[in-house]
């Protein structure tokens, strides 16, 4: 005779119903949310509003809410995509769209971030703001220019989600946003600054390579 299975623990039923409750909320949430008018356009422009909103509560000081404000707008900045390939409402304008204001939105927030430095005296953070923009734009650039010419570039350090991380840590904790003595805003410009310059070198050599490999050629600079 074989031994009968052992029972379930109560417990471990409680928990399956409630994954498979949640698993049919995400669903029905998804479903709907399909179906519903909202486009990945949309969902873009409530991202750069939330960016906008973040720029301005900078020059007010107030480090917490824009830091808040940035962390939304952000979140939004990687729903529009994904929301695209779900729905099947993606367009072509709504991929270049999404490019160019995810662009603009970081370098907003910085522009307004390096304000605040210059009006404190502080020239080199402001500076750094600076660096820490056009180092993301040039690491955003090396992996368009790449994949236009036919090599995957998605190497380095600083991809967007780090970067938005990064700052969103450097705004909660700014001086005078209430979470404790901290200062971590100059410190996390430094630190998007420095990561942005190595991963655009980290894709040059990157691409160099790749396209020395299909050439059959060792890499030449």
């Amino acid at each position: 005779m074989e031994p009968s299975a052992p029972p379930r623990a109560p417990g471990g039923r409680r928990n399956g119903r409630q994954a498979r409750s949640a698993q049919e909320f995400r669903a029905y949430a998804r479903d709907r949310l399909i179906e519903s008018r909202l486009t990945p356009n949309a969902i873009s422009m409530v991202g750069l509003a939330g960016n906008l909103i973040a720029a301005a509560l900078v020059t007010q000081r107030l480090f917490f809410l824009a830091g808040v404000a940035f962390i939304l707008g952000s979140v939004m900045d990687t729903m529009d995509g994904r929301y695209s390939r779900m729905s099947g409402k993606g367009t072509l304008f709504g991929a270049f769209l999404d490019s160019t204001l995810d662009r603009i939105e970081e370098g907003i927030v910085l522009a307004a971030v390096a304000g605040y430095f210059a009006v404190a005296g502080d020239d080199f953070a402001a500076a750094m703001c600076v660096v820490a923009v056009l180092g993301s734009l040039m690491v955003s650039y090396t992996r368009a220019r790449a994949e236009a010419l036919g090599v995957e570039c998605k190497v380095g350090l600083a991809t967007r989600p780090v970067r938005v991380v990064i700052l969103s840590i450097g705004l909660v904790f700014a001086k005078g946003a209430g979470l404790g003595d901290f200062e971590l805003l100059a410190p996390a410009v430094y630190l998007i600054a420095a990561l942005t310059i190595v991963t655009t070198i980290q894709r040059v050599w990157h691409v160099l390579n790749e396209l020395s490999s299909e050439a059959g050629a060792t890499p030449d600079l």
